[in-house]
C-alpha cells in the first residue's frame, strides 16, 4: 500500500497515541505519565489492532499466542544466563580486589586514623 494524502484518516487513531507516549523535552517527560502518572507501555487499542490483523492475513491466534510466549521463555531465558554471568563477573572481580586488602594488626596504644567520628 502506498502512502499518500488521502491516506490521512487511517492514521488518525495511531496519532494521539503516538504523541502520548513520545517523550517531550520542555516538560521532562511523557505526557501520559504528566497525566497518569505512570508509563503507557502498550493500550488495549493497539492489541485489538493486531487481532483484527492475523484475522485479515488469515493467521491462527493460538499459533501466534503460542509462539508469543515461546519467545517469552527463551526472552526469560536470556535474561536468567545474563544475571548469572554477571554474577559470576561479580564475585571474580570481588576475589580479584579482595586479594589485595592486607589485614593490619593492631596493639593497644598504636596511632590509627580515625574518619567521621561524632564523639
Amino acid at each position: 500500500m502506498n502512502a499518500n494524502w488521502k491516506d490521512w484518516s487511517r492514521k488518525l487513531d495511531d496519532a494521539p497515541w503516538a504523541y502520548r507516549t513520545t517523550y517531550k523535552t520542555p516538560i521532562g517527560m511523557y505526557p501520559y505519565l504528566l497525566v497518569f502518572g505512570k508509563v503507557c507501555h502498550i493500550p488495549v487499542e493497539l492489541e485489538y489492532k493486531s487481532m483484527w490483523a492475523l484475522k485479515k492475513l488469515n493467521l491462527e491466534w493460538d499459533v501466534a499466542a503460542n509462539l508469543r510466549v515461546t519467545h517469552l521463555n527463551e526472552l526469560n531465558e536470556f535474561w536468567y544466563h545474563a544475571y548469572t554471568s554477571s554474577s559470576l563477573y561479580k564475585e571474580k572481580i570481588k576475589y580479584l580486589n579482595d586479594k589485595y586488602i592486607h589485614n593490619k594488626d593492631f596493639k593497644e596504644g598504636d596511632l590509627v586514623p580515625f574518619f567521621n567520628s561524632r564523639i
